[in-house]
């Protein structure tokens, strides 16, 4: 399997690493110490080798940080993790709602006699550095750069991966590298930048029409690069990832090794672009008064998915809503009491496997039934491993990754007779997700301009959920890809072939979570009688198709307009997914689609 089960922290091994950590501060002469859990590449994704903030506190979650001092130890959350941290960390460490607090305000708090900070250049953005040391002005607080403290303590450290990195075709790339290299290099003209330095390791595949292994769950391959604007690319990789790829690759890509980034970062003729999102301070220092800050190349036109890749998307769906049926079919025949989440992830991996074109599943499988649906990102391990009971629901949050495509989707099922203030909340979920499916808006529009359309079902009920409405989601690389989100902080304009998930949810801590997703990519809007004809309007075309759970429904709940969007969507799904199914699970779809 993909997946395993295994425990990979506890909370009981945190308090020592902190003790040696604070031993480690004391000899630099440090007051404390900033562990982020990016990597240098500053991806939302890392490698076993930097999984510091998990090795150091035992919190495991995508996002968060910690800042360790001599006397306390935050460890900085977001909303999608307050449940899960606090089964994860001990008590010496205290969980900080972020970015309710900010990481300076906190630190003013905690240091108010000022202090001196540590940090590792090459895991901080220059954009955090700058929020940062802005919060702290005045304070007395220094943040220093320095060696990276928690690699010192780290004894069995594993080690950086050097997996191979392999072609891309082109039938599901759309477009040659060339070409998407000569596109970008006259974007740096336009712009008056001669060259651009490229970090986020799935944009430098995209870039190259590659793909690699050294991430679990997304088939990227680290490195770093520099475009040129004449075309050129200077790729900093470990040379033995890319055997066998030189011709691929050609004479306009020059292959470096990662440790001569820096010298020749510093001996660039300006202006150089650097985005301060993702560029790390190391890189920032290296270029000098050559930087200037810019949007970083790939960026968007990697969001902009090409025709081709949106009918990749689109038919690893249809595969992939064909192997969620089987399972849903499958679960919805054994009897309450009779499973454990652990048993549905590795029925639906075996599913998704009989698949030639998988490689992997995208993320760590989400099954959460009872109280751990309300675990926004719960990971069942054989310590947490629960029984589906009559009553329960369950949150099946699952995706695979495709040669053709990344797959990502949502099912909330009841298991036996649902409880009825959950059905109540998931109609209310569904028709925030309805509302967001059949949405028409003027193009320019951001994530933060409509994503309300999804909360205001639950909104008007005074509930809400914790996390963004959408992600954007890549074409065989990363399950969650920006710039693109339906976020109220998302500032960057949807564009036609943007893939994005919609997935409303109500979590309700000790008892259930509800959670609805389907991928949907924004597509010019037709023309509409008596319509503005000078404004151009967007709308969503839906990618994924599977049954949703007709027995959580309150059919009376739904507006006549709700209710001829699911029949439609059912329809829909029995028309695509029904011809690929098993005889047993095409029965069981034909009733899990009918009209309500």
């Amino acid at each position: 399997m993909f997946q395993t089960f295994d425990v990979t922290a506890r909370p009981e091994q945190g308090p020592p690493r902190l003790a040696a950590l604070r031993k480690a501060l004391a000899a630099e002469g440090l007051d404390g110490f900033f562990v982020p859990r990016a990597d240098a590449h500053q991806g939302e994704y890392v490698a076993a080798h930097d999984e510091r903030l998990a090795w150091l506190t035992g919190f495991t979650g995508s996002a968060g940080f910690c800042i360790a001092l001599q006397q306390v130890a935050g460890v900085f959350i977001d909303g999608r993790y307050r449940t899960q941290v606090k089964s994860q960390v001990a008590g010496e460490y205290t969980p900080v709602p972020w970015p309710d607090i900010r990481p300076g305000k906190w630190l003013c708090e905690q240091l108010p006699d000022g202090g001196v900070v540590g940090f590792d250049p090459w895991l901080h953005t220059v954009g955090q550095m700058e929020a940062l040391r802005e919060d702290l002005e005045g304070s007395g607080i220094v943040m220093r750069p320095t060696e990276n403290l928690v690699d010192r303590i780290w004894d069995d450290q594993p080690a950086p991966p050097m997996e191979k990195a392999r072609i891309h075709p082109l039938e599901f790339a759309g477009e040659s590298h060339a070409d998407k290299r000569t596109r970008l290099a006259a974007g740096l003209t336009a712009a008056g930048h001669r060259s651009a330095v490229i970090t986020l390791p799935d944009s430098l595949c995209w870039l190259l029409n590659i793909r690699g292994a050294d991430i679990p769950r997304n088939p990227i391959a680290q490195g770093f690069a520099v475009l040129t604007d004449a075309g050129l690319v200077h790729l900093f990789m470990a040379a033995e990832k890319l055997d066998g790829l030189r011709d691929h690759l050609g004479p306009e890509v020059t292959v470096h090794a990662p440790g001569h980034l820096v010298n020749f970062v510093s001996g660039l003729e300006g202006p150089v672009r650097l985005d301060k999102g993702s560029v790390p301070v190391a890189i920032a220092d290296a270029a000098g008064d050559a930087a200037v800050w810019g949007d970083e190349p790939c960026a968007l036109p990697k969001a902009r998915k090409n025709a081709a890749e949106v009918a990749g998307s689109a038919e690893a769906h249809l595969r992939d809503g064909a192997a969620v049926a089987e399972l849903l079919a499958w679960l919805d025949a054994q009897a309450p009491g009779t499973l454990t989440e652990t048993q549905v992830v590795s029925q639906l991996e075996a599913l998704r496997r009989n698949d030639n074109a998988l490689q992997d599943i995208s993320f760590e499988t989400i099954a959460g039934t009872g109280p751990h649906g309300a675990i926004m990102h719960y990971r069942v391990t054989e310590e947490t491993d629960a029984t589906l009971e009559d009553g329960h629901l369950i949150v099946l949050d699952s995706g695979g990754q495709y040669l053709d495509g990344t797959t990502d989707i949502t099912r909330t099922i009841a298991i036996g007779a649902p409880p009825e203030e959950a059905a109540v909340a998931f109609t209310r979920v569904l028709q925030g997700m309805i509302a967001m499916s059949r949405l028409r808006w003027p193009a320019g529009l951001a994530g933060r301009d409509i994503e309300a359309i999804g909360r205001m079902p639950l909104w008007l009920a005074g509930q809400d959920f914790d996390h963004g409405l959408g992600h954007g989601v890549g074409a065989y690389l990363s399950v969650h890809e920006g710039p693109q989100r339906l976020s109220r902080i998302s500032h960057v304009p949807i564009e036609p072939g943007m893939i994005l998930s919609n997935e409303p949810g109500y979590y309700r801590e000790g008892a259930f979570g509800i959670r609805i997703e389907n991928l949907i990519v924004a597509q010019e809007a037709p023309a509409l009688p008596g319509g503005d004809d000078h404004r151009a309007m967007l709308n969503w075309r839906t990618l994924t198709f599977a049954p949703i759970d007709r027995r959580l429904l309150v059919v009376s709940l739904l507006t006549p307009a709700e209710r001829d969007w699911l029949n439609s969507y059912h329809a829909e799904v029995a028309e695509k997914i029904g011809p690929r199914l098993s005889p047993d699970a095409k029965t069981w779809l034909d009733v899990a689609t009918a009209p309500v």
